[in-house]
């Protein structure tokens, strides 16, 4: 079944979207080996850019999404295609933290209240469209609906959860949703849609009980009638290859290549996949003659 939904209201005046992001973050968890509140902090990060990138119109376009805080977790960002495959890394990815006030992974905590969130749309122009808040809650969910206020001027519902095993540390489930009111909303929708709100659940709570994406949209918006706008399978997916390691190389500059011809083997390590790759001295020295 896919894992990602997008519908919107029989009457056009809002859409809503769904993910299911457990596979997501269970291999990102495999892959970075992250703590319980990092699981949490980047594996909201990478549920919310499926959902934001799986707007994008352009079959090449890409987003980004970067929060820089205060927190011990350092740098989380997300990169996701027009599909909603993401991919991600967290800059320290070890951080342990107690529980908050209310029991919770302290996501704020590792986090942090002060810094930015930063959007960046490749939209195959010649620059891309960059967007850029404050961090209002370090929740997350509340930052990116902050953002779409703000810089986008869209009024965004923003729900986002990652619920961890606390002993054996793995993703039970992961998932969020977005609700955006579209041009010319009436009143009357947006008291409807304030009221769905006050008795919706956790998004983990629908997700541990069985429920997929299209009935955690239905549940959410149980006043309005919904129709389909597509569905898609989404996945943790990294695009790095040994080219593209190449031309990063090469990008160094002539000084970079020098220094790294010094070495027999130069090791590059992928952010967001671990993969290494090798290139040996004179694989070096070609790139530096042809750079």
């Amino acid at each position: 079944m896919k894992n990602l939904i997008r519908m919107i209201s029989d009457d056009g005046q809002l859409s809503v979207m769904a993910v299911d992001s457990t596979n997501i973050v269970s291999d990102m968890r495999r892959i970075h080996s992250t703590s319980k509140v990092c699981s949490a902090a980047l594996g909201r990060l990478l549920t919310a850019a499926s959902l934001m990138g799986s707007m994008l119109k352009g079959r090449e376009d890409s987003l980004t999404v970067k929060i820089n805080g205060n927190g011990p977790c350092e740098t989380v960002l997300a990169v996701s295609d027009s599909c909603g495959n993401v991919r991600g890394y967290i800059g320290n990815a070890k951080v342990q933290l107690p529980l908050n006030e209310k029991g919770k992974l302290d996501v704020k905590g590792a986090v942090g209240t002060e810094g930015s969130l930063t959007v960046i749309k490749d939209l195959g122009l010649k620059e891309p469209y960059v967007g850029q808040t404050r961090i209002v809650s370090g929740e997350i969910a509340e930052d990116i609906t902050s953002y779409y206020a703000v810089s986008e001027q869209i009024p965004t519902v923003c729900a986002l959860g990652v619920l961890v095993d606390p002993d054996t540390e793995n993703i039970i489930c992961s998932g969020g949703f977005i609700i955006q009111l579209l041009p010319y909303a009436q009143e009357e929708t947006i008291a409807k849609l304030e009221k769905d709100l006050e008795s919706v659940k956790p998004v983990t709570a629908m997700l541990f009980d069985g429920m997929n994406p299209e009935e955690i949209c239905r549940a959410v918006l149980k006043s309005f009638k919904l129709e389909k706008l597509d569905d898609a399978e989404v996945e943790y997916r990294c695009t790095c290859s040994r080219e593209r390691v190449a031309k990063a190389l090469i990008a160094t500059g002539k000084d970079g290549l020098s220094e790294m011809a010094q070495d027999e083997v130069t090791e590059v390590v992928c952010n967001f996949c671990n993969k290494k790759y090798h290139f040996p001295k004179d694989e070096i020295l070609a790139l530096l003659n042809n750079s």
